[in-house]
């Protein structure tokens, strides 16, 4: 098996650098810039919980770039939650607004917490202690956050309101984004990421690349994850066509070929609080889920998935990225050595981004859109996101761009649709930094 390094920093500048090597002039300096977090928040607070105890937990809150506006990132509650992959994350964010063309900056957050194990109290108590110990550092036009792995609309009205309370006399509203609908949260804001998901798909597969593909219609889908972004994304596929073949959630896998009936699997899932065990379902592990034979895999859990382990045995004809660097680089490489075709997430999950913004819109306007309306933006936003780097991606097919490598000088073969689309997002952001000039 091929040797390689799970670190998410290590992987995000992997990321970058190969990027780089296409773009053709990026000063040295300014790529230092572009690699490293404008700031990094590291706190602890304590917490007295319900059983009178005292617990100290520690968070973050990383700033990536604000060149093209407020920073824009979720917050998530996991045991797991590290500076390292905080950190990553922001940078993600940075380049996902650049390509889809949102005034926002990358911004991450994380609390090293486990919610399963926390009363709804004891998180209320968390998330106002963090907020207001992040009162200098978040703001309706600095940073704004969002839901992430474990947080919800719930912990974003819990933010609003200790921000609001600490902040009176203002319209506070735009300080975080995915709110509930009453405290001036956007129609579709839940369902952005799964249903954009299915957008940037149906989008791809028009360019007809994958001949015996022209729509999700009758594909045969496989979705890693049935939280928020995976259950979403299972509904919609289904009500365009495609049949859902297999899903796994933290007990494990469920398969049958000839399709789930959706709605079973959602109420078994309400009344069993897992899937493993619905009934005319076959039980599969993890990597056999990840391996099935497919039309299109749905990661849509955690980070990894994909690797230099199983990318061989990956027999889906399209990868979409729902969650956040589900594949790693040596990954990437073996796919597209292979002719898989990937869409990478800094596209698939951006529709979560792009209705966060129009929430953020929507809010400093005193407004609401009905979800006709959110939904034929998001669709435009993403499309055009889709059609710009596939007519990137095509001038390097014909050689209409041409990179040279800069050490040996000979030429770089065509790009991924990772690569094509960082090198946009990262140029981009770095035309922005030089139009605005290097201060002072």
């Amino acid at each position: 098996m091929t040797e390689e390094i799970l670190d998410p920093l290590v992987i995000s500048e992997q990321q970058f650098d190969n990027a780089c090597q296409y773009i053709q002039h990026l000063q040295s300096g300014l790529v230092d810039f572009l690699k490293q977090p404008k700031r990094i928040h590291i706190i602890h607070f304590p917490i007295e919980m319900d059983d009178c105890s005292v617990r100290t937990f520690r968070c973050f809150r990383v700033i990536h770039n604000r060149v093209f506006g407020p920073g824009k990132g979720g917050i998530r509650y996991h045991p797991e939650v590290t500076e390292a992959e905080v950190i990553s994350l922001a940078k993600l964010m940075t380049w996902k607004c650049a390509l889809v063309n949102i005034p926002f900056g990358g911004a991450k957050g994380g609390i090293c917490c486990d919610p399963k194990s926390l009363s709804t109290s004891e998180l209320r108590r968390i998330t106002r202690r963090f907020t207001s110990d992040l009162l200098e550092v978040i703001g309706p036009h600095t940073d704004i956050p969002a839901p992430d792995m474990y947080t919800d609309e719930q912990t974003m009205a819990w933010i609003y309101d200790t921000y609001d309370v600490l902040n009176p006399g203002r319209n506070n509203r735009p300080v975080v984004t995915g709110k509930p609908i009453e405290l001036g949260g956007s129609y579709g804001r839940t369902e952005s990421t799964g249903r954009g998901c299915l957008y940037v798909t149906e989008r791809f597969l028009s360019k007809g690349l994958i001949p015996e593909m022209s729509d999700v219609a009758g594909a045969s889908v496989v979705i890693q994850g049935f939280g928020n972004v995976g259950s979403i994304a299972a509904q919609e596929f289904c009500r365009q066509g495609a049949r859902i073949v297999a899903l796994s959630d933290s007990s494990g896998c469920i398969f049958a070929e000839s399709g789930l009936d959706l709605d079973r699997v959602i109420q078994f899932k309400k009344e069993h609080g897992c899937l493993v065990g619905m009934p005319d379902t076959m039980t599969l592990t993890n990597e056999e889920l990840i391996e099935l034979d497919c039309d299109i895999l749905i990661p849509a859990a955690v980070g990894n998935q994909i690797h230099a382990g199983n990318a061989h045995n990956i027999k889906a004809k399209l990868i979409v990225e729902a969650a956040n660097n589900p594949t790693t680089p040596v990954a990437d490489r073996i796919l597209h050595q292979r002719g898989i075709y990937l869409i990478p997430d800094i596209i698939a999950n951006a529709g979560g981004v792009t209705v966060s913004y129009f929430e953020w819109v929507q809010n400093h306007a005193n407004e609401q859109w009905d979800l006709e309306t959110v939904n034929d933006k998001l669709k435009r936003k993403l499309y055009g996101c889709v059609d710009t780097v596939f007519k990137r991606w095509q001038g390097f097919v014909v050689g209409e761009e041409k990179c040279a490598d800069k050490l040996t000088g000979e030429q770089l073969g065509c790009p991924d649709f990772r690569t094509v689309a960082l090198v946009t997002a990262i140029e981009r952001v770095a035309n922005a930094t030089l139009l605005r000039g290097i201060w002072p």
